[in-house]
Parts: C-alpha cells; sequence; structure tokens
C-alpha cells in the first residue's frame, strides 16, 4: 500500500517518510504517546474502513454488517477480560469522545460537576473553560497540595459538600501518582453523585494490575486506547458493572428509564457520533489480544521502573518534581528554581532530538503556552526496549541540554548521542534513511 501512495502522491508519501524518520531517530518522552505494532498498523491500514456500520452489533442501520459485527464484538469482548467489565462500548473515536457522552448520559447542561484543575495535572475535557466541558456544564475544581503535590481529599470532601456536584470526576493529563477510588466513592455517596475516572494516561498499568482498580467504584470508567495501552488511537467507556440507573435518569427521546448501559450506548450513537470508526475498532481488538498476553504486563512493569529511574536521576542531578516522584508512567519537572519556562525546556530539548512538552505545574505563574514545567514520560521509550541504564542516561543527556539550553555546540554533541541511541533500539526499521516508510518488522 506505501509502494502506492509513494507513486500515486509523492508529496503524501515524503511527509509519511519524514514522519517516520523523526519516530526512528528521535527520542519520544510525551507521556500521551507509544508506538503501536505492526499488526495494529495494519489492522488500521484495512478494508474496514470502507465499511458503515452505525449501531451496534447485531443492530445495525446498514447491511453487509456480518463481519465488522465479529470485530466490534471481538474488541468488546478481549476489553471485558483485559479490565473485569461487565459492559463496553468500544465506539468512541478518542477520549475526548468518550467523555462527552459520560455528559451527556449524566448532566444536562449548566449542571454542577467537580473535577481536577487543569492547572494542577487535570484534563481538558474535565472543565476547561475553552472546552465543550466547560462551556456547557458548570465546571468546580479541587487541586493538589501545595505541599506534597498530591491531591488533598480532604479538600475534594469540603468542596463536594459545598457545591454538591452531580459528578465527579477523577483522572489526569499531568499527575505522576495513583487514586484513592474509595474514598472518591465515600465523598461521591455522600453527596450524591456519580462518581467517573477517566483512566486514558494509565489504562495499560490498570489493566496490568499495577495500580489501583476504578472499576468497583465508579459507576462509569473512560479511556483512550493509546497512552500505556498501546493501541491505535481511540476511546472506549467500561463499567465494572451495569446496573439500574439510581437517580432515575431518562432516554432524551423516550422519557423511557433504561439501564445506565443502554443509556451510554445512546449517548455514543446517536448522541454524539455517526457510523463508528470499523478500522479502528479493528485494531483496538488487537491492541487489547496484546495486552491480554503475559508479555504485556513485564512491558508495563517496565514503564514504571524506567519513570521511577527517571525521576532518581532527575533528582540526583537536582530537579524538582512535583511531588517528588511518581507513581505511574511520568514525571512532572518543575523547573522555576532553574530559571527555565517550560518553552525554552522543550524546544531545547526538541532541537537535540528529545521530545517531551512543556506542562503547568501546580500554582504555576506562566500561561498554559509558556508554562513552568515539561511533562516527561516513558511507555514509548519502554516500548523500544529501554531499560533503567538506558533511561538514565536519557536523563543526563536531558540535565546536559537543560544545562546550557542555548549552546548550540552542546546541542549537536547530545543529538548526536540520540542518534546513536536510537541506532541501538530500532523502532521500524527502514531500507534506508531516505526512504523511512517501507517498514519492515522489527521490535515491533
Amino acid at each position: 500500500m506505501r509502494a502506492a501512495l509513494r507513486e500515486q502522491d509523492p508529496r503524501a508519501y515524503q511527509i509519511l517518510a519524514r514522519e517516520a524518520e523523526r519516530q526512528n531517530m528521535g527520542l519520544e518522552l510525551i507521556a500521551s504517546e507509544n508506538f503501536v505494532s505492526r499488526a495494529v498498523l495494519e489492522a488500521m491500514g484495512s478494508v474496514l474502513t470502507n465499511k458503515y456500520a452505525e449501531g451496534l452489533p447485531g443492530r445495525r442501520y446498514y447491511g453487509g454488517c456480518q463481519f465488522v459485527d465479529e470485530a466490534e464484538r471481538l474488541a468488546q469482548e478481549r476489553a471485558k477480560a483485559l479490565f473485569g467489565a461487565e459492559w463496553v462500548n468500544v465506539q468512541p473515536h478518542s477520549g475526548a469522545q468518550a467523555n462527552a457522552a459520560v455528559y451527556l448520559t449524566l448532566l444536562k447542561p449548566g449542571d454542577v460537576f467537580l473535577g481536577l484543575n487543569l492547572a494542577h495535572g487535570g484534563h481538558l475535557t474535565h472543565g476547561s473553560p475553552v472546552n465543550f466541558s466547560g462551556i456547557l456544564y458548570r465546571a468546580e475544581y479541587y487541586g493538589v497540595h501545595p505541599e506534597t503535590g498530591r491531591i488533598d481529599m480532604d479538600e475534594v470532601r469540603d468542596k463536594a459538600l459545598q457545591i454538591r456536584p452531580r459528578l465527579i470526576s477523577i483522572g489526569a493529563s499531568a499527575y505522576p501518582r495513583d487514586f484513592d477510588y474509595a474514598a472518591f466513592r465515600e465523598i461521591a455517596d455522600e453527596v450524591g453523585a456519580f462518581l467517573w475516572m477517566d483512566m486514558a494516561h494509565t489504562a495499560g498499568l490498570i489493566a496490568a494490575k499495577l495500580l489501583n482498580d476504578p472499576l468497583p467504584h465508579c459507576h462509569i470508567v473512560s479511556t483512550t486506547t493509546h497512552k500505556t495501552l498501546r493501541g491505535p488511537r481511540g476511546g472506549m467507556l467500561l463499567m465494572g458493572r451495569d446496573f439500574d440507573n439510581p437517580f432515575g435518569l431518562v432516554a432524551p427521546k423516550s422519557g423511557r428509564l433504561k439501564r445506565m448501559s443502554e443509556l451510554f450506548d445512546s449517548a455514543v450513537f446517536p448522541g454524539i457520533q455517526g457510523g463508528p470508526l470499523m478500522h479502528v475498532i479493528l485494531a483496538k481488538a488487537v491492541a487489547l489480544g496484546e495486552a491480554l498476553q503475559p508479555d504485556f504486563v513485564e512491558y508495563a512493569q517496565q514503564v514504571i521502573r524506567n519513570a521511577r529511574a527517571l525521576a532518581e536521576r532527575l533528582l540526583e542531578h537536582g530537579y524538582e518534581l512535583v511531588s517528588g516522584g511518581t507513581d505511574n508512567h511520568l514525571v512532572l519537572v518543575d523547573l522555576r528554581s532553574r530559571g527555565l519556562t517550560g518553552k525554552q525546556a522543550e524546544e531545547a530539548l526538541e532541537r537535540a532530538g528529545i521530545t517531551v512538552n512543556k506542562n503547568m505545574v501546580p500554582f504555576d505563574t506562566q500561561s498554559p503556552l509558556v508554562t513552568s514545567g515539561i511533562r516527561i514520560g516513558t511507555p514509548a521509550v519502554t516500548t523500544r526496549g529501554f531499560k533503567e541504564p538506558e533511561i538514565r542516561y536519557v536523563a543526563d543527556l536531558i540535565h546536559e541540554v537543560l544545562s546550557d539550553p542555548d549552546n548550540e555546540t552542546v546541542l549537536e554533541r547530545v543529538r548526536n548521542k540520540v542518534l546513536e541511541l536510537c541506532r541501538q533500539f530500532p523502532l521500524y526499521d527502514f531500507v534506508s534513511i531516505g526512504d523511512p516508510a517501507e517498514l519492515s518488522a522489527s521490535r515491533l
């Protein structure tokens, strides 16, 4: 297929080729990114992209769905087995779409919900004023304690009692610690709120049973299928058990009381999207099958070991880390004591072949486009085969750059070290550097 692309559209092919080269010859340390297997790539680029399949397996609005029904059921079965869920919807196009279905099901416009402050590690779709979640609903926030960098459960309870939210959300994009779901559920029950966990960042670690499990405690759980789960870009919704809705929610059109699974299914389609992306759903099934294998647990364990090694090495170099370390796949570095902004650090590191993202830290005084920190994650480099020695070396390279970020000689020296390291751990092998889209199976 890539040969056809190269012949038919050389310009598009060259874009693909250059991106393949960037991925292979640089260090990907963005915490929300990962590298999928060749099998997932093949499923994504398959003929299933041709098929419309609005509805659910066995209840479609189009004919000719017998095989895409099998694909969707396979993804559902594997997600249920992986997470111990009773109900799953694998159709959301993204994590944001899955979250939109949660809001549509549980809230009415103007309803109050309580979530983690974006500036304290929260997520755009958890109430940011520029996002639909903050535009359509009234978002209130809890945060982390200024001394510990950890979520202050006393503040969560006090805030919940004060505002009586309809929904309490958990989950983050830049929080390096685990969550106490039982404590959150006690608060939700006390104020009569639904409890929702967005486990997008940590889904793979939860699947491997290395972090606390939200499904026994939360009414609904959403996730992406990439990040630590190492699948295609997409979303899912899960429930540990299906149940009769406790607050008398009704279906918008019929006005009939329904079980929660029916309400969430209807919120996905026709509520927020039309035809599901069946090629992506098949790729989700492939990735979920990979995550059910014993070597995925070994991978997830190494992700956490690598994150802790990274944190320890950065601390040795004198960097300040939010909460002092990590329980999961990422570290959040506060650069204020180094006299750097996140923007400066991100740009300098990228010139040296190391990709991170600027990120706000708790109680940040910089704007979101500048920030005072960087977020560094280990899922992608762990997929490449990095272990603790390589991660400590990467931390040394980061320190080398940030100690003199405007020195082009230093950046070039580090860039050469990055290239040598990447050659030792090939991602997708190239026929040549000038032809990187010609992929042949390697580590993946």
